[in-house]
């Protein structure tokens, strides 16, 4: 696979984690689905303090991407915008892409994490992970390797930082 094959195969694979139903658009209906799978997953309900959070994360979430990448403004990204602009435009700033993701991820692990001790557990991460479809061995590997530490357990910032890695993706070129 040459580097820009590379390239087209992570915006693709990217694009599918956010479009939840997998229609071919990411909207505001993927974003409430993921928060829905996350509640029920976990058995909050959602007009608990933790449930409202994690939908104003969710509806946040979209708000910045659409904002960012919602080009023609028919409150859906195509995979071409995705590509062609939320791709782009967050390499460009990473820190963006963190900035709209917190709200959601904040809420997410609040949701997961079942003690309250404010780090979610490796094993809630990985079972928040597959219920917003990653496949259960990426979900197990994503769960540790966030927990950097060692704990067994995974804090905010290292989620926000590795969601935005993740999602901050930069074309390669020979040689890099």
């Amino acid at each position: 696979m040459d580097a820009q094959q590379l390239y087209q195969h992570r915006v693709t694979s990217r694009f599918a984690a956010f479009d939840q139903d997998g229609n071919g658009y990411i909207s505001r209906e993927d974003f409430t689905t993921a928060a829905g799978r996350l509640l029920e997953e976990f058995g909050t309900p959602f007009r608990s303090d933790r449930g409202q959070a994690l939908a104003g994360g969710a509806e946040a979430f979209w708000q910045g991407l659409a904002g960012i990448a919602d080009v023609d403004g028919d409150q859906r990204v195509s995979r071409a915008e995705f590509a062609n602009g939320a791709v782009k435009r967050l390499r460009d700033s990473p820190d963006r892409f963190a900035e709209i993701a917190r709200p959601f991820v904040r809420a997410a692990l609040a949701v997961a994490d079942q003690e309250g001790a404010g780090r979610v557990g490796t094993a809630e991460l990985e079972r928040a992970l597959v219920a917003l479809g990653v496949d259960a061995d990426s979900a197990s590997l994503a769960a540790d390797a966030l927990d950097v530490d060692r704990t067994g357990r995974v804090g905010e910032e290292e989620a926000v930082g590795a969601l935005a890695r993740y999602f901050v993706t930069r074309e390669t070129h020979p040689g890099e």
